[in-house]
């Protein structure tokens, strides 16, 4: 909540109505605020937070490159110690000696120890000591990683590409739809929408307006099929008479919050999604995304955005 005047309190869910633009959108299409950070510490937590929340693909390429950049680093420190450093046993591959020292490395720091290959002398072993106990803490800390991603419960939604504006009873109405992607129940799910504009104030200065919108549903019990979300644009609605040309002006973008009990897990998983104005298609429905084969309802999730053309007043 912000203040503007005495007895007078604005509406703040927590993105600030100061606006210097231009911004893109309040909430990036993968969910996430856009929103970026300079901090001066907590960087260790921000590193974990990261490898526990990035992309699966991401996150194996850093540690494969780690995985490899440390034996490489392990590798050169055992070929700077010379030649006796390392001795192969007489069943020897013939590799080179970086070769030598490189998969040593790897049976090092895996404790694997296959022992064709030791160390000899101090300096060698003191070193072959340091790596075995640095993967102990490495192997800990990736465990530890993957069990934090594949452990963490969140909801898989799929969301149409476009909101429309079709027909609704006797008006119109702001319609977006939504699945689960997954084969797991959703249940008590709840949907809250928010529009934000930006207009000039009284001090000639830009900035944010936010006004929630109220919704036909807000809540449903499950979310076995698609669900779409509906805001009748009545006169008490924000968006009325409103036109393509207002919300462009307005850089109108709505915010999408969606909650729900995950059976799966017993916890309760968030979303965020949001679409801008010329993410908004006018005098348009949906078209249903399931039918009936053989008493089976089939959930086709590629008509998620499928749209018919509709007359709207």
């Amino acid at each position: 909540m912000s203040t503007t005047a005495p007895n007078k309190v604005t509406f703040d869910p927590g993105l600030t109505q100061q606006y210097q633009g231009p911004l893109s959108r309040a909430i990036n299409r993968d969910g996430s605020f856009n929103v970026h950070r300079r901090q001066m510490d907590g960087y260790a937590g921000s590193i974990y937070l990261r490898l526990s929340t990035m992309s699966w693909p991401r996150f194996l390429i850093i540690v494969l490159t780690a995985y490899v950049a440390i034996n490489f680093i392990f590798a050169g420190v055992y070929v700077g110690l010379g030649l006796g450093a390392l001795h192969p046993t007489e069943r020897d591959l013939e590799l080179t000696r970086f070769g030598q020292a490189f998969f040593f490395s790897v049976q090092t720091l895996t404790t694997v120890g296959y022992g064709s290959i030791y160390p000899y002398g101090l300096a060698a072993h003191v070193v072959a000591a340091i790596e075995a106990a640095m993967g102990l803490m490495v192997f800990a800390l990736a465990t530890g990683l993957l069990f934090s991603r594949f452990s963490r419960p969140t909801a898989r939604l799929v969301f149409s590409d476009q909101m429309v504006v079709a027909p609704y009873r006797d008006t119109t109405a702001l319609q977006f739809r939504v699945a689960n992607r997954r084969s797991n129940v959703l249940m008590e799910v709840e949907a809250d929408m928010m529009l934000i504009t930006v207009e000039q104030g009284p001090d000639g200065l830009l900035k944010r307006n936010f006004a929630e919108l109220t919704l036909e549903r807000n809540q449903i019990f499950f979310l076995a099929l698609t669900w779409t979300i509906v805001h009748p644009i009545t006169e008490s609605s924000p968006l009325f008479g409103k036109t393509r040309e207002d919300l462009e002006r307005l850089q109108a973008e709505v915010l999408i919050l969606l909650k729900g009990y995950d059976d799966s897990f017993s916890q309760t998983v968030h979303t965020r999604y949001s679409y801008r104005w010329d993410e908004f298609e006018w005098a348009a429905k949906f078209v249903p995304a399931f039918d009936i084969a053989e008493g089976h309802i089939v959930l086709d999730l590629d008509k998620m955005s499928s749209t018919a053309p509709a007359r709207i007043a």
